[in-house]
């Protein structure tokens, strides 16, 4: 063991996982300033903008208008009477915790909104270590965490939107999950579900969890108390309303049935037009738009559909999917299933599956120094692509990160 190895092992785990979170940090800002001194004038910036500037672009913007004005109490609607894209769609937490530090900061927006992702990111990246830890040895651990801080979208860590923010309540609310610790468990819940959607997709995971523990119960496989039963039962039922409770709050504000959905439809409506949200149907559309778009065959893309789906079902059934243990495959199963449910598939996707960063337990899981080395190279090849396909901004842009 060379002297460097030794001195870095010898390391408190908080301080080498900082160490590996600064280092990705350094890449993207890196990455970022690059894009920003090819960047051309814009809705948002002029032409070569500074970080600050570029960090809070797309829905930067939109969080930033939640801070100052709030949510419309009367929605706008198009001429053919569709709900035009409104704040809605934001939920609050973030914008709002970036309020809160202006006002004690006295900083501008575009310096708290990314001062508030980058200190979620680092926490983030620090409770992510520890879940691993959970189902893991510590080097493989330790890995998982270089690929988690060097992400294909690692640039959403440092920039004005919540999904380090949302990352970081999740892996709080997985990690206690683990633990056994459901009555901890739902203050970060409530606050996960107000500031990123998805939380449904908890309640299903914890659903199952709680109906297998009380089969195996049942069979005499495990010892599933009634302590435990409530307590998980209830974090079960919290999630389930929390996660439904923002769409219903939109009606109730807005006095309009469906503002939520409509809203969040509208971003959609530039691919498939106006149409009401019919669930496990959007991704089979997505791929006929997508390979009618490459002038594919239609065929071929449900086809395509088929082979990931059940692709992903095999991967949650490998051995290091199985080391990670059934919680976490739940999690990722069940946000599966949510997005298959209600998401088109469009440059937005791969910010979207973020929330499964679980499953870099099993990304991890080979130990060959030269897998290893390519999947973080891979890793940054696919952050410069993701930048300028979704980031930088060409004229009328379609592909939002």
């Amino acid at each position: 063991m060379s002297d460097l190895t030794a001195r870095w092992r010898a390391l408190p785990w908080w301080a080498r996982v900082t160490a590996v979170f600064l280092g990705g940090r350094v890449i993207d800002t890196v990455l970022l300033l690059w894009q920003a001194s090819i960047e051309g004038a814009n809705a948002w910036t002029s032409a070569h903008p500074g970080y600050l500037l570029f960090a809070n672009i797309w829905d930067g913007r939109w969080y930033q208008l939640v801070a100052e004005v709030g949510y419309p109490r009367v929605l706008q609607f198009d001429a053919r009477g569709h709900i035009v894209q409104n704040q809605w769609a934001f939920l609050p937490v973030y914008p709002y915790a970036v309020k809160g530090v202006m006002a004690i900061t006295r900083m501008p927006w575009e310096a708290a909104a990314v001062l508030v992702t980058v200190l979620c990111a680092w926490g983030a990246t620090l409770v992510f270590y520890k879940l691993m830890r959970t189902r893991l040895r510590p080097s493989t651990a330790m890995y998982a965490t270089v690929l988690f801080s060097v992400a294909p979208v690692a640039a959403l860590y440092q920039v004005a939107y919540a999904e380090s923010m949302f990352e970081l309540l999740l892996a709080v609310i997985l990690y206690l999950w683990v633990k056994r610790r459901f009555w901890a468990m739902l203050p970060f819940i409530v606050v996960a579900a107000f500031t990123r959607p998805g939380l449904v997709a908890l309640a299903l995971a914890l659903g199952v969890w709680v109906l297998w523990r009380f089969v195996q119960d049942w069979r005499g496989r495990a010892g599933f108390s009634v302590r435990e039963l409530v307590a998980s039962g209830t974090a079960t039922i919290v999630a389930f309303v929390a996660g439904l409770a923002w769409p219903m709050i939109a009606d109730a504000v807005t006095h309009h049935s469906g503002a939520y959905t409509e809203t969040e439809l509208s971003w959609r409506s530039s691919y498939t037009g106006w149409g009401s949200l019919v669930p496990f149907t959007s991704w089979f559309a997505g791929a006929k738009w997508w390979f009618a778009w490459w002038h594919l065959p239609v065929w071929l893309g449900y086809l395509t559909l088929v082979v990931l789906i059940l692709g992903f079902a095999a991967f949650l059934l490998v051995p290091a999917a199985r080391r990670l243990g059934p919680e976490l495959r739940l999690w990722l199963a069940s946000y599966g299933a949510y997005l298959l449910a209600v998401f088109f598939p469009q440059s937005s996707t791969f910010r979207i599956l973020l929330p499964m960063f679980p499953a870099l337990g099993i990304i991890a899981a080979p130990r060959a120094r030269w897998y290893r080395v390519t999947m973080v190279v891979a890793s940054v090849a696919a952050q410069i692509g993701w930048l300028l396909i979704a980031w930088t901004i060409s004229g009328y842009d379609w592909t939002p990160p």
